[in-house]
């Protein structure tokens, strides 16, 4: 099923599409494994599944392809599969673009990528800078094409309003989902959502988050992706400073609250980064299907 077509179908029946994600890390998930976590993810009904690409786009390129279509063809659950464009070659596109249609692949998520360390730099050096430059050519070959948004603004970027009007640039070259970044705190997605929608932006947002589950994690994704820590992080990671589960159980304790208070507030969608974890996905879905009342 096409995505955009599942948001317009639960914005008319007035529910919000839940989503995952898997990854399949340099490699390191292979397709059996990938099927043993999508028959977990299959059990809870996910509105569609997200698979990721690899920083540098060259070391999992099949495996985001294959576990997408494994997802669709034998687990029935639509999928989503992740193009990073930085690494990239022109002349390379069309071939990718016929291994997505051979795939079964209805649905691309458009990315820029990670910037190789090693990358050179300057004029000339990637055929491709951002995701709006591979949106096109994704949406002429018919498929449902996402992007990423980011509600803190871009980590390369010092300006929300900037990264915002990128991300209309987005929309305009055909775009028709878009998927956040994660955060820690929803008063900024809230304010994120207000200042898209005047900058008309009318593609459904789906909200990204994670749960933390240890230190070294959280330190990584402030600095990876510039997500800011509100104080209830903080105190959290104060006090189970010495504990490791307790930490992990807190983290997914915080971020089943920032899905309940987001489903609360009639976002498009909700998107879970479950680290490949069904335990995580299956405290989520738990956590949303709660009566209102309970919560």
């Amino acid at each position: 099923m096409r995505i955009d077509e599942l948001f317009a179908s639960a914005a008319s029946q007035g529910t919000t599409p839940v989503s995952f994600e898997m990854f399949p890390p340099k490699g390191e998930l292979t397709l059996e494994r990938a099927r043993e976590v999508g028959r977990r993810f299959a059990e809870l009904s996910p509105s569609f599944v997200s698979v990721t690409y690899s920083a540098g786009g060259s070391t999992n390129n099949a495996a985001t392809t294959q576990i997408a279509s494994m997802l669709t063809r034998e687990l029935g659950i639509t999928s989503c599969a992740h193009q990073t464009c930085i690494s990239l070659h022109r002349e390379d596109l069309p071939a990718k673009i016929a291994e997505l249609r051979a795939a079964g692949i209805e649905n691309v998520l458009a990315l820029r990528g990670d910037v190789p360390a090693d990358a050179p730099t300057g004029p000339g050096c990637a055929d491709y800078r951002y995701a709006m430059d591979i949106i096109p050519a994704l949406v002429e070959a018919g498929f449902c094409v996402g992007a990423a948004a980011y509600p803190e603004g871009h980590i390369e970027c010092d300006d929300l309003d900037r990264s915002i009007a990128h991300l209309k640039l987005k929309q305009d070259c055909g775009a028709s989902f878009l998927v956040t970044q994660l955060f820690f705190d929803n008063e900024l997605f809230y304010r994120f959502r207000e200042r898209a929608a005047r900058a008309g932006i009318t593609a459904p947002i789906t909200a990204g988050i994670m749960p933390f589950m240890g230190k070294q994690q959280i330190s990584r994704m402030v600095f990876m992706c510039g997500a800011s820590l509100p104080s209830p992080v903080i105190k959290l990671l104060a006090r189970y400073e010495d504990d490791a589960e307790s930490l992990r159980a807190a983290g997914i304790e915080y971020a089943c609250r920032q899905l309940e208070d987001l489903a609360t507030h009639g976002v498009d969608g909700l998107h879970v980064y479950t680290m490949n974890r069904a335990d995580v996905a299956s405290a989520a879905m738990s956590a949303l299907r709660r009566d209102p009342a309970d919560r």
